[in-house]
C-alpha cells in the first residue's frame, strides 16, 4: 500500500506527474506463465537465465503489499516483479510471473480470480485467472504508482507520484487521469463502494471523493507527517497512519479527522481494518499495533520479527498476513496474538561464496556467518564460525578443507568441510578481503593498505609480503605454488611468479576499483570492477584489454569454469555471462535487485550466487525447479521515505 521509493537502484528516474501522459491508456499484452521468480520482461541484450532463490525462501525481494481475499487466497507484491500466491493461509507460496522486473508496490483483488498491481514506471498489471496470466496494461511511463483499490472486478483507482490518480471503469482497459488538485506523492487509496473513496499521501494531503473520482475534494489533516496507509470499513469510517505515530480516526467520511494515541513513538507504514472497531497497524523493527475498539487504545504486539513492515491485510477480525523487508512474511490466525514466521533462511549478507563440486559449497558472510550445503543449495545449514566478524572470503580445494578471511584480519581453516573451524594467527588486523589457494598448503590472503599474506602450511603459519602499495586489494588467484595475481582500488594490478617473494605493478589501463580476479591458467584470466569494467589477459597480465561488459553497475566477483564460460555478477542483481572466454557478455535476469557480491560455478552451466540480506541464487544446466514453498516453520535466524531501507554493511572500499 505504501512505497519505498528508495528501492530504484538501478535507474536515474524523474518523476513529472500526469506530464506527458495520454489521458486514456490501453491494455497491453498478455504474459504467460514461467518458472518460479524468473521475470521475461529483458531488455536487449539480455538471455534468460534460469535463476532460482535458495535463501531466504520462498523468496528474498521485499514485499511492499498482500491482499487478503479469504482466509486462504491472497496475493503480495514486491521489489523485482514479485509476485507471490498463497491458497492456504500463508503456509505455503509460489512465485508467480510478473512479466516485469520494475518494483511493484501495491495490489488488489476483488475474488480469488480478478486483481490488479501497480508499480514503478507507471506499471499497472491485471489478472482474471488468479495469477497465471498478467497483462501489462500500462507500463514505462515516468511516473510511480503507490496504491490501488478496487471495489469490484471493473472499478479501480489507482494513486501515485505527482499527485496522480488515475481511473478504470472497464476492469483496466481504459484507465483516465482525474485531476487531483496537487502535486504531493499519494501513497495508498482507500474505496468501500464505486463512488466513495480517500486518497492519502505526502505532507498530511487527504482527498476524499464521492463521485468515483469525477472530483476530489482536499480535506484537513491538521498534520504535515507523510500518511502511508489508509483503511475505509464503511462510506463514513477510517484510519490513517503515517510517518511519526501519526494516526487519525473519522466517522464522518473525513469530514473530521482526529488523532489518535500509538503507544510506540514509530513511523507507521500500513494499516487494515475489518470492521468499525478491529485493525492493525505495522511499521519497522517488526512493530505490530491492534485495536478492538476503534483505535482508543492501540496495543503492541509481539510479532518475533525485526524486519520493516510493510503491508498487512486481515480477511476477518482474526486471519491477517504482513510482509516486509528481505520477503518477511508473518501470519496470525487470532488476531495477532500469536504471530508465526513463514519465512526461513538467514537475512545476513553474505559475500562469499565457493563450490567444490555440483552439490557441495559453502558461504560466509556478516557476522560470522557460514552457511554449508551438500545437495546443490537445496537445503543451507549454519555452522559454527565462531566468531562475530564479517567473513569476506571463503576457498576449499576440496569438499573438506577450506579457509575464510575477513575484518580484523580473522582467518579461519577447517579440514573437516565445516564441522569446526579453527581461527588462524594472521599477523593483521587489517581487514582481509580475497584469498585464494593454488592447493591444499599453499595460499595467499590479501585486504586492506596492502596487506598480502601467504601461507604453504595451510595456514599453521601466515607470512607478511612486501606488496609495494597501500592501496587495498580486494581479490587474489592464484593459478599454481608461483603464479598469483591481486587487484584493487584504484585500478592496481599486483604480479607474482615466485610465490610472492616480490609482486609487479602491472598496467590495467584504469583508475576504477577492481573487486575480483580468476585465473584459469598461468597466462588467461578476468579481472572485474566498477562501472562494468571487465579486463582479460592472455598472457600473464604482461597486456590487459577492456571488454564490453553489457553493464554500468559495479562488479564485485567473476567465475569461470573453464576457458570460455564465465559469469559476473555485481550491484542491482547484476549477472553477466559469456560463453566465448568474454568476447562478448550478455545479461541475464537474476529476478532480483539485491547486491551479488560473489560467484561460484563448477561447469559452464551450473552456479550459485550470494549476496545482500542473505540472497542466495543457483542456475543449473537441467533448467529452473520449482522453487521450495517454505510451511509454517519459525525462522531462526535518495529520497526520504516514509519505508527506509537499512543499508547492508558493504565491504569497506576507499575511494579511487
Amino acid at each position: 500500500m505504501i512505497f519505498a521509493r528508495l528501492k530504484l537502484p538501478l535507474f536515474i528516474w524523474s518523476l513529472s506527474g500526469a506530464c506527458g501522459l495520454t489521458p486514456t491508456i490501453h491494455a497491453g499484452h498478455t504474459v504467460s506463465p514461467i518458472t518460479a521468480n524468473i521475470s521475461n520482461k529483458m531488455g536487449a541484450g539480455l538471455s534468460s537465465g534460469e535463476w532460482v532463490w535458495q535463501n531466504p525462501l520462498p523468496q528474498g525481494n521485499t514485499l511492499q503489499d498482500f491482499s487478503f481475499i479469504d482466509t486462504n487466497n491472497g496475493f503480495a507484491v514486491g521489489a523485482s516483479g514479485t509476485i507471490l500466491r498463497t491458497t492456504n493461509g500463508g503456509n505455503n507460496w509460489n512465485i508467480l510471473a510478473s512479466g516485469t522486473n520494475d518494483d511493484l508496490y501495491s495490489v488488489a483483488f476483488t475474488d480469488p480470480n480478478t486483481g490488479t498491481v501497480v508499480g514503478n514506471f507507471g506499471a499497472i498489471l491485471r489478472t482474471t485467472d488468479a495469477g497465471n496470466h498478467w497483462t501489462i496494461q500500462r507500463d514505462g511511463m515516468t511516473d510511480v504508482l503507490f496504491g490501488v483499490s478496487f471495489t469490484d472486478a471493473n472499478n479501480g483507482t489507482a494513486v501515485g507520484s505527482d499527485g496522480l490518480i488515475l481511473r478504470t471503469t472497464d476492469g483496466g482497459a481504459n484507465w483516465t487521469n482525474q485531476a487531483s488538485g496537487t502535486t504531493s506523492f499519494f501513497n495508498d487509496v482507500s474505496f468501500t463502494d464505486t463512488d466513495n473513496g480517500t486518497a492519502v499521501g505526502d505532507n498530511g494531503t487527504i482527498l476524499r471523493t464521492t463521485n468515483g473520482g469525477t472530483n476530489w475534494v482536499s480535506q484537513t489533516s491538521d498534520t504535515i507527517n507523510n500518511l502511508n496507509g489508509v483503511s475505509f470499513t464503511d462510506v463514513n469510517t477510517g484510519t490513517i497512519v503515517g510517518s511519526n505515530s501519526t494516526i487519525l480516526r473519522t466517522t464522518d467520511g473525513g469530514s473530521h479527522w482526529f488523532s489518535q494515541t500509538s503507544p510506540i513513538p514509530s513511523d507507521l507504514h500500513d494499516v487494515s481494518f475489518t470492521d468499525s472497531n478491529t485493525g492493525t497497524a505495522i511499521g519497522p523493527v517488526g512493530l505490530i499495533l491492534r485495536t478492538t475498539d476503534g483505535g482508543n487504545n492501540w496495543i503492541n504486539q509481539t510479532s518475533g520479527s525485526l524486519q520493516i513492515l510493510y503491508g498487512v491485510s486481515f480477511v476477518d477480525a482474526n486471519n491477517g498476513i504482513i510482509v516486509g523487508f528481505a520477503g518477511e512474511i508473518l501470519t496470525t490466525t487470532d488476531g495477532g496474538s500469536n504471530w508465526t514466521t513463514q519465512t526461513r533462511g538467514t537475512t545476513q549478507t553474505l559475500y562469499g561464496v565457493t563450490f567444490t563440486d555440483l552439490n557441495t559449497g559453502t558461504a560466509v558472510g556478516a557476522s560470522g556467518t557460514i552457511l554449508r550445503t551438500t545437495d546443490g543449495g537445496n537445503t543451507w545449514l549454519g555452522q559454527t564460525s565462531g566468531t562475530f566478524n564479517q567473513l569476506n572470503e571463503v576457498v576449499f580445494t576440496d569438499a573438506s578443507a577450506g579457509t575464510a578471511v575477513g575484518e580484523g584480519g580473522i582467518i579461519l581453516r577447517t579440514t573437516d568441510g565445516g564441522n569446526g573451524w579453527n581461527s588462524q594467527i594472521s599477523g593483521t588486523t587489517n581487514l582481509l578481503f580475497g584469498v585464494s589457494f593454488a592447493n591444499a598448503n599453499t595460499g595467499a590472503a590479501v585486504g586492506a593498505e596492502g596487506t598480502i599474506l601467504k601461507t604453504t602450511n595451510g595456514g599453521n603459519n601466515w607470512d607478511t609480503q612486501i606488496s609495494g602499495t597501500t592501496n587495498f586489494l580486494f581479490g587474489v588467484s592464484f593459478s599454481d605454488a608461483n603464479t598469483g595475481t591481486a587487484v584493487g582500488a584504484g585500478g592496481t594490478i599486483l604480479r607474482t611468479t615466485n610465490g610472492g617473494t616480490s609482486w609487479d605493478t602491472q598496467t590495467s589501463g584504469t583508475t576504477v576499483p577492481l573487486h575480483g580476479v580468476t585465473f584459469q591458467s598461468a597466462n588467461i584470466g578476468t579481472a572485474v570492477g566498477n562501472s562494468g569494467t571487465i579486463l582479460k589477459t592472455t598472457d600473464g597480465g604482461s597486456h590487459w584489454m577492456a571488454q564490453n561488459s553489457a553493464t554500468t553497475d559495479h562488479l564485485w566477483d567473476v567465475s569461470f569454469s573453464d576457458a570460455n564460460n564465465g559469469t559476473a555478477v555485481g550491484e542491482g542483481g547484476t549477472i553477466v555471462r559469456t560463453t566465448d572466454g568474454g568476447s562478448n557478455w550478455v545479461g541475464e535476469v537474476s529476478g532480483t535487485f539485491n547486491i551479488l557480491y560473489d560467484v561460484s560455478f563448477t561447469d559452464a552451466n551450473t552456479g550459485t550466487v550470494v549476496g545482500d540480506i542473505g540472497t542466495v541464487l543457483r542456475r543449473t544446466a537441467s533448467g529452473p525447479t520449482p522453487t521450495p514453498t517454505p510451511t509454517a516453520t519459525p525462522s531462526a535466524t535518495p529520497r526520504v521515505t516514509p519505508r527506509p531501507r537499512p543499508t547492508p554493511r558493504p565491504r569497506p572500499i576507499p575511494p579511487g
